[in-house]
């Protein structure tokens, strides 16, 4: 075979082959992302100062996970970090295999330095769960969105999503209004080996990965209804 020939066929087998590799990293990620997000939410259960949180898991229509969102500044500032979206269904109790997303925001001002943070979203309202099949959408533009309350006996925030957060173990305010969050389409094509939108993991329930039961089972474990508690 002459090496015109021959070139076409290698190009195809080393595209394939940079294809497969990116396939496996994003998956390895994937998973990884998801065991992270069951220990970080494992450990707000167990947290004495996020009793609001505890108390009324049970009223949340989804949580999203973000196991590591890093924020450094220099002047003009920014976060960023991957998450993974749970959605319960109300009438079952059950909760849908997770999706994937970034989020990041940019800011402005005099900042110095960096931290990392963990972050839960607790989704109280179906506009809140609803904005989270769009493509990419704003938090505080198009759902409210708030500090959480913390401790027991907390005065409830009215918002759509209500945020918690903490940094080196410790409950911090958050203020995550102005986030941009959008799926990850790779992660989860590469999680599910089909190509999907959040619509078809959660609504249609067209996927599944035996993976996420884990991270899936806390969640329905820890957010049990409880009894003498504050309600939403």
């Amino acid at each position: 075979m002459s090496l015109k020939k021959l070139f076409p066929l290698l190009l195809s087998c080393f595209l394939s082959f940079q294809i497969s590799v990116a396939f496996a990293d994003d998956y390895s990620d994937a998973a990884a992302l998801v065991d992270k997000s069951a220990i970080v939410f494992k450990s707000f259960t167990e947290d004495s100062s996020m009793g609001w949180f505890q108390d009324n898991l049970m009223y949340a229509k989804g949580v999203f996970i973000v196991p590591q969102m890093l924020k450094v500044g220099f002047f003009i500032g920014g976060s960023g970090g991957s998450g993974v979206l749970l959605s319960k269904n109300m009438e079952f109790r059950t909760w849908s295999y997770p999706v994937f997303y970034t989020m990041g925001a940019v800011s402005l001002g005099l900042q110095f330095g960096g931290e990392a943070s963990e972050i839960i979203l607790m989704i109280m309202t179906d506009k809140g769960m609803g904005s989270m099949f769009s493509t990419s959408f704003k938090l505080g533009a198009d759902v409210t969105v708030a500090a959480g309350p913390v401790g027991r006996g907390a005065k409830a925030a009215t918002a759509d999503i209500l945020a918690f957060a903490r940094s080196k173990g410790a409950f911090i305010g958050v203020a995550v209004e102005g986030s941009v969050l959008k799926p990850l389409d790779t992660w989860n094509y590469a999680y599910y080996k089909n190509l999907v939108t959040p619509f078809d993991i959660i609504s249609k329930k067209t996927v599944r990965n035996p993976h996420a039961n884990n991270l899936r089972n806390i969640v329905r474990e820890k957010s049990k209804l409880r009894t003498n508690k504050v309600s939403y």
